[in-house]
């Protein structure tokens, strides 16, 4: 009986997930890393549209120090809106506790730490977690996300490494196929790729990678200090810096010793207050 109710779960799960983008009345507030002005969270409350009893829970998987991740993020916070900010740490939790998933499925904002995006998945995919997230993206919280809580935005998740590399790069230095590795992200966005720290580090080769992998889906990065606002097919850039989209390589090929090459591909820089074209 246990293990017909897991498999109805996760079969629910995956179907939610396929249906949710087409659905789902929320935002995505979509942060590149780096510091988080006084300005970018007054309008990520804004985006929420927090009523007096609603609650804000921060999940901090991604980071190595979850504790000291989530400390400074409710100081800041509170400064602007004194309300409830719960810190759900599923990495120490029973990712089946049913008081904490349906207080995460009824959050109005919930907010991923930073830190390295595979760990937050290695909690959450395939658990009541997951599924609690969209449900709550779904019913038409604002999910938020910084550097980590970025990328797992994607269902096509970048997780930093070179497949054909062996030695860890912040920036790629090739572009090879097949040199960028993926895995599952959290699908909130199902045919967007984001990479997050994008001017900072210089991550240009790397997005390009990620546009040659996939090449019908649009990829975007976000520079540190800054958003994209997420809803439906249009991303509104928020915050200091820039943000990058990439989208439709022409004549895209790769040579006998595997380097990508293509004739042009959509390409364009912006700023606050534009608005651009995603593909949810």
């Amino acid at each position: 009986m246990k293990n017909a109710f897991l498999l109805a779960f996760l079969l629910g799960v995956s179907l939610f997930a396929n249906a949710q983008s087409k659905t789902a009345k929320g935002n995505l507030f979509i942060i590149g890393g780096g510091n988080r002005s006084d300005e970018l969270m007054k309008q990520m409350l804004h985006t929420a549209e927090l009523k007096r009893s609603d609650y804000i829970i921060v999940l901090p998987m991604a980071s190595e120090v979850p504790d000291v991740g989530f400390g400074t993020l409710p100081t800041q916070l509170q400064k602007l809106d004194p309300r409830t900010i719960k810190n759900f740490n599923f990495a120490r939790h029973d990712v089946n506790d049913r008081k904490w998933t349906d207080s995460l499925a009824n959050a109005k904002l919930i907010y991923i730490l930073g830190g390295d995006q595979s760990r937050f998945m290695n909690v959450v995919l395939n658990t009541p977690v997951y599924a609690a997230i969209h449900k709550a993206y779904e019913n038409g919280a604002t999910i938020a996300g910084t550097s980590a809580g970025a990328a797992v935005m994607s269902k096509y998740m970048i997780t930093g490494k070179q497949l054909l590399d062996t030695v860890y790069k912040e920036t790629f230095n090739k572009l090879w196929d097949k040199n960028i590795e993926f895995s599952q992200g959290m699908g909130l966005l199902e045919n967007t790729i984001i990479d997050q720290h994008f001017l900072k580090r210089n991550r240009y080769n790397r997005l390009i990678s990620a546009l040659a992998a996939y090449p019908d889906l649009v990829c975007v990065g976000i520079d540190e200090s800054t958003a994209i606002i997420v809803h439906g097919n249009n991303a509104t850039v928020a915050g200091e810096s820039q943000v990058i989209r990439l989208a439709k390589p022409k004549n895209l090929k790769k040579t006998g010793e595997g380097l990508i090459k293509f004739d042009q591909a959509e390409f364009g820089i912006f700023t606050a207050g534009d608005v651009i074209e995603i593909k949810p």
